[in-house]
């Protein structure tokens, strides 16, 4: 049928589908074991979610499953493109994925610590950052006591490695 059939009402907005964090083109997709056993139990929730829609409205219950649907797709991508890295595999005395680390900033002697994980396991609160950001892509490679340059803005900060250590808590 034509669309200039349609009454306009009839026609049904999309569904907003979130992205996902975004993994720079061509960038491995790496995730630590506790974010794919994450990715995987996040898959499991939306697919319970799904069997557990309302049956009472079928239009609803339509927007809604596509919405989980496009989540799943989008899920299922970042799963099948997961490369786990071990954390205890990594060289022990320099920063690279999965690290937790301690740095001193430059000026204001401030001390931050984090780890480094992949861009679906990233939580500021949690004090995780993601491998592509830019402080953590300024001091992977360095050992304890070596100083990077970080660009903040117009400011230059030095970063001082001050402890490494690939111990989960998780």
């Amino acid at each position: 049928m034509s669309r200039g059939f349609v009454k306009e009402s009839d026609q049904e907005e999309l569904p907003i589908i979130p992205p996902r964090s975004p993994l720079p083109p061509g960038e491995t997709n790496y995730v630590t074991p506790a974010g794919l056993r994450a990715l995987e139990e996040e898959r499991a929730r939306l697919e319970a979610e799904k069997q557990d829609l309302p049956g009472d409205n079928e239009d609803e219950r339509r927007r809604a499953a596509t919405v989980i649907d496009g989540k799943l797709n989008l899920l299922n991508q970042r799963i099948a493109s997961a490369r786990v890295l071990e954390p205890a595999d990594q060289p022990q005395d320099e920063v690279r994925f999965g690290a937790r680390v301690k740095v001193r900033q430059q000026p204001g002697n401030r001390v931050q610590e984090f780890r480094i994980v992949g861009v679906d396991e990233a939580n500021v609160r949690e004090k995780k950052i993601s491998f592509t950001a830019p402080i953590a892509r300024a001091i992977t490679g360095l050992r304890v006591g070596e100083t990077a340059d970080f660009r903040l803005g117009n400011e230059l900060r030095k970063l001082t490695v001050l402890d490494i250590s690939y111990t989960t808590t998780e």
